[in-house]
């Protein structure tokens, strides 16, 4: 059987997909498994053994020039010689859904009433109904086992191995790596500002804590921030600019991660590492909780139809509360 998924970003979104591929390599064995991503979030899927191509395309760069998409259209139907039997959509975008429509005829994805955008259920010969406030790695489990006949499990899920994979990453992340302290990966930054827990109140977290706090940063804005926070803190270290693999071999070595609701936070869940997700204007119905895995949310009501980015209840929750639980996860 051939397989096509096609998942094409956010990087936490990817991460919460990608834990279906265990199992359904469980229930087929022989199965060729292919990936259509956006390029930039191919990382984070590379080197999985579950995955038999990764597929990219550029779609992103279709803002700055719309010419390109001819290139897009070309590269999709070269994918489609692979003459896969069923292709997924996990995203549920009409964009994802045009993609995968190139990709092959037979095309499962969710029906009207459980996407945000209602149009893209046009696209697929099979539908599935799944509530669209249903939690966020339920909905991409659901979505890539109902087509395929099969289910997977709260539990199966509870009890996944990692399954996220790197290789010849960068030695450098080592150096910053401490064997008499613990080591604390923290997320500082995210796409929207209400969704960042203030930078005082991590800086808080970390001298209470006064161990090895390693920030991670991906754009100059962020470095900035992350510097400033280094230099109030003794225990906090900026970490150089690293790639999605490098990013994914440091956070295997992590005690702990704490950062906002974004896509390296959700990385520490699938490489099973302990983690605590701070959320404000977001549901906390995007992750699993568990014995290692924590979440803190504010006071906001959140309604995951209309998320409100003027939500910056985040900044109200007391760095004490992070603190004791960090505390309860580390000794």
């Amino acid at each position: 059987m051939k397989i096509a998924i096609v998942k094409l970003s956010a990087l936490g979104d990817i991460v919460h997909a990608m834990v279906a591929l265990q199992f359904i390599k469980a229930q087929y064995p022989d199965a060729q498994i292919d990936w259509l991503v956006e390029q930039g979030f191919a990382e984070v899927l590379r080197h999985n053994p579950d995955i038999t191509n990764l597929l990219t395309v550029n779609l992103k760069a279709l803002k700055t020039n719309k010419a390109g998409i001819f290139q897009q259209i070309s590269k999709v139907r070269r994918y489609a010689h692979h003459h896969y039997d069923l292709v997924i959509d996990a995203q549920g975008l009409i964009k994802s859904a045009i993609v995968a429509k190139l990709l092959g005829r037979k095309v499962a994805g969710f029906d009207a009433d459980s996407v945000r955008e209602t149009a893209a259920a046009r696209f697929y010969s099979t539908k599935f109904a799944c509530a669209y406030d249903t939690n966020t790695i339920d909905r991409n489990a659901f979505i890539l086992s109902e087509p395929l006949g099969f289910q997977i499990s709260h539990e199966q899920i509870l009890n996944k191995q990692p399954f996220l994979f790197f290789q010849n990453e960068d030695p450098i992340i080592y150096d910053y790596l401490h064997n008499d302290k613990a080591n604390i990966v923290l997320v500082i930054s995210s796409t929207w500002d209400s969704r960042n827990y203030p930078a005082e109140k991590f800086i808080k977290v970390a001298d209470a804590l006064q161990q090895n706090c390693l920030v991670v940063w991906g754009n100059e804005a962020e470095k900035h921030k992350a510097e400033q926070m280094a230099n109030q803190s003794e225990f906090i270290t900026v970490m150089p600019k690293l790639d999605l693999n490098s990013l994914k071999a440091l956070i295997a070595e992590a005690d702990l991660l704490i950062g906002n609701d974004t896509g390296p936070t959700h990385i520490a869940w699938g490489l099973n590492r302990p983690s605590i997700t701070i959320f404000g204007p977001t549901p906390v119905s995007r992750v699993y909780q568990t014995d290692i895995n924590k979440v803190v949310k504010s006071a906001s009501v959140v309604n995951p139809y209309k998320l409100n980015k003027q939500d910056f209840s985040i900044k109200d929750i007391a760095e004490q509360d992070i603190i004791v639980m960090a505390k309860a996860l580390l000794f």
